[in-house]
């Protein structure tokens, strides 16, 4: 495995200064950045594979154990306050459980029949996404994970950085990220956790975006339920019409902290029409300006 080789580059890692060192580790850093780019079409293909069964009720579910869980569950747990994902629509299996975030849990990632059993304790079926990561792609337990998930007919996504890994073999959707040799032989937290978590920020963007929750670059689907986010609410709401901070804000409190209602209120629409056109285009806030703002011209007209 190409994880676990030792790279001549950096044999002599502990004998150099701290700046020579640092300066090769963010070496490597980028190019485990720069392996992505060949893994784009095949992120494309996951995307326009997962957002059909999101949209008819599916979850997500993120498979991994050590580092690699832990991105995962990173991920995953940032969905709910940007994008105002339903918190009980991700789901999280982590070898040796939510525990091991913190601490290391080693020997639970040997065992193929813990991984299928946390997909039937999760109740996987058809419409889930479940995405399996292993910087080695031959963890035992994401392994009988997706087994199980795409044996249950959900849309499966496996994520690895060797090539020919056995994970590739229980997936639909297949995810290599090449990133080779690590600094330290084997420190998968290194260059492959680095590309990983690229991967999955841009799946899960992309799925997000493609989920109606982002509108001119903003995040138009998130909640205001603090001081903060209704702060960032209202610039938001001001941004795309063009008003006063001030406005804004009170547009916010008017939609109860929806964004997107707040933005077709200051268009001119009642409450009850702005919810319904937003219902319509399946909560598409481009698409319910549009019909708004072709609706108030006609009735200038």
């Amino acid at each position: 495995m190409l994880t676990e080789k030792i790279s001549p580059r950096y044999v002599e890692l502990d004998s150099w200064s701290s700046g020579e060192m640092l300066a090769a580790m963010y070496e490597s850093q980028l190019a485990a950045a720069a392996a992505v780019r060949a893994a784009l079409p095949a992120i494309a293909a996951a995307v326009d594979a997962a957002v059909p069964a999101l949209r008819r009720g599916g979850r997500i579910v993120y498979v991994g154990a050590g580092t690699s869980g832990r991105i995962g569950v990173q991920d995953g747990s940032e969905l709910p306050p940007t994008y105002d994902w339903p918190a009980d629509r991700v789901v999280f299996a982590m070898a040796g459980g939510l525990g091991a975030l913190v601490r290391s849990a080693e020997d639970a990632e040997d065992d193929e029949a813990t991984g299928a059993r946390a997909m039937e304790d999760a109740k996987i079926a058809p419409d889930d996404v479940v995405i399996g990561i292993a910087a080695s792609g031959a963890t035992p337990y994401t392994i009988g994970a997706l087994r199980a998930a795409t044996a249950a007919g959900a849309v499966t996504v496996a994520l690895a950085s060797n090539p020919g890994a056995p994970l590739f073999d229980v997936a639909a959707h297949r995810i290599l990220v090449e990133t080779g040799a690590e600094v330290i032989a084997g420190s998968t937290r290194m260059k492959a956790g680095t590309a990983h978590k690229i991967v999955l920020n841009l799946f899960s963007t992309a799925v997000m975006v493609k989920l109606n929750r982002v509108y001119h670059g903003l995040m138009v689907h998130m909640r205001a339920r603090n001081a903060k986010l209704k702060r960032r609410a209202a610039t938001i709401v001001s941004e795309i019409i063009g008003c006063a901070a001030s406005e804004a804000a009170q547009l916010v409190e008017q939609a109860d902290g929806d964004v997107k209602i707040a933005v077709l209120l200051g268009l001119g629409l009642a409450p009850l029409d702005a919810a319904r056109i937003l219902a319509r285009h399946d909560g598409n806030l481009r698409m319910a300006i549009a019909e708004a703002t072709h609706e108030s011209k006609h009735d200038g007209g």
